[in-house]
């Protein structure tokens, strides 16, 4: 993967390759963003830029001399993206190089055995070819996990261990793109000494997402590359680009996905749902019909799934921040939102103060948190429905 094959991410594009020509290279690289804002992308990219051969300074087309002399390295210049061309570069696009090592969270494959980030290396790179902004939901149900969790052991730390204390095959670098140094328990200890007294010319890429979950003992030993969300206008170019996305559908999509790329697909996939309606019906349902239709659209909603039931509180998330954009912005925003969105928008501030607006966003944000975590979904949104009624009906924060 290059660069040119990333959305958006401008600056880091340019910033990264400077880092390694400049020699401010840092032994142990932090990639942390968010979901669906392309950090693995990055990371798979400037893998194969650190063991590109033109990058380098090699010839890629170079054999030997007739006459039995080395052939000279050509002098290295200064590049802002991987040829593409060399032999390295076709091995590391298809994931294949032997000098780039990955490990990322699996589950046991065969009983009686740990499980380890190589027993699904050919999954692993049919996965981050098709779906390289997916998260860990996406990848656990790619590999068949189920309702496991995925891990990275300390049998898994032993095999990093023991891969990156091999001479390297080919490049003259050896890297290890680790993605989602969170599932590493306290068994990644084991990797300190490595991280903080690697072998020459060992790189090692840990892709993050939540910075809280990473032990601060290899948070400590790594640099920082922070990771911005995507802007709604490189979304929004790469859904009608990449996914042939109609433009009104692509442009609705980038204004609602704040940022991650991989939430903008899921709601292509669902863009004839009518969220609206469902919304609607459940507001009438707290401030009017009361319980019975209550409990009637929480049995309905739970049937969605989980990835239906994040997208429609992600857009009553959405609903809610365009009117506090309204409420203070007025006529500067309003031709910015959809009429259809600006109308139930400018309702919600006729039942809904700020405080209480912000209020719900906050137990939407919660909400999503626990369906990701597979929550039950009736018990879940009963008591979701709950808590917005006392937040509108009596005004009152529910903690």
């Amino acid at each position: 993967m290059q660069f040119a094959d990333i959305i958006g991410q401008q600056e880091l594009k340019k910033e990264l390759p400077e880092l390694m020509q400049d020699n401010r290279l840092a032994h142990a690289l932090l990639f942390l963003g968010k979901e669906g804002s392309g950090g693995l992308s990055l990371a798979l990219a400037f893998a194969q830029f650190v063991v590109c051969e033109k990058v380098n300074g090699k010839k890629a087309d170079a054999g030997p001399s007739l006459f039995g002399e080395a052939e000279p390295a050509a002098a290295a210049v200064r590049m802002t993206d991987a040829c593409g061309q060399c032999p390295a570069c076709l091995k590391a696009k298809q994931f294949v190089h032997p000098d780039i090592h990955f490990s990322y969270p699996v589950v046991t494959k065969k009983a009686g055995s740990p499980p380890l980030s190589t027993d699904y290396i050919t999954e692993w790179r049919e996965f981050i070819t098709q779906y390289s902004y997916g998260n860990v939901y996406d990848w656990l149900q790619f590999i068949g996990a189920e309702n496991k969790q995925g891990n990275i052991t300390a049998q898994e730390c032993n095999d990093i261990i023991r891969k990156l204390n091999l001479k390297s095959f080919e490049s003259e670098y050896k890297v290890l793109v680790m993605w989602l140094p969170e599932y590493l328990g306290n068994e990644g200890n084991k990797l300190l000494k490595l991280i903080e007294e690697p072998p020459p010319n060992t790189l090692f890429i840990l892709v993050a997402e939540n910075e809280s979950l990473i032990l601060q003992t290899i948070l400590s030993r790594c640099q920082l590359v922070k990771i911005p969300m995507l802007e709604p206008a490189d979304i929004e170019q790469a859904l009608v680009a990449r996914n042939n996305t109609d433009l009104n559908i692509a442009r609705q999509v980038a204004g609602v996905a704040e940022g991650n790329y991989r939430e903008a697909l899921q709601m292509v996939q669902h863009a004839d749902e009518d969220w609206q309606t469902l919304l609607r019906d459940w507001l009438n349902a707290i401030m009017k019909t009361g319980p019975v239709a209550q409990v009637k659209w929480v049995e309905e909603v739970s049937k969605l799934g989980r990835e239906k039931q994040k997208q429609f509180l992600r857009y009553f998330n959405h609903l809610l921040e365009q009117s506090v954009r309204l409420r203070i912005l007025g006529d500067a925003v309003a031709g910015l939102i959809g009429e259809k969105d600006r109308d139930f928008a400018l309702r919600l501030n006729k039942i809904t103060e700020i405080e209480q607006q912000q209020a719900i966003i906050q137990e939407l944000d919660n909400a999503a948190y626990y369906i990701e975590r597979n929550a039950n979904s009736k018990m879940l949104f009963h008591a979701l429905t709950i808590k917005v009624y006392h937040i509108i009906r009596d005004k009152v924060v529910v903690g």
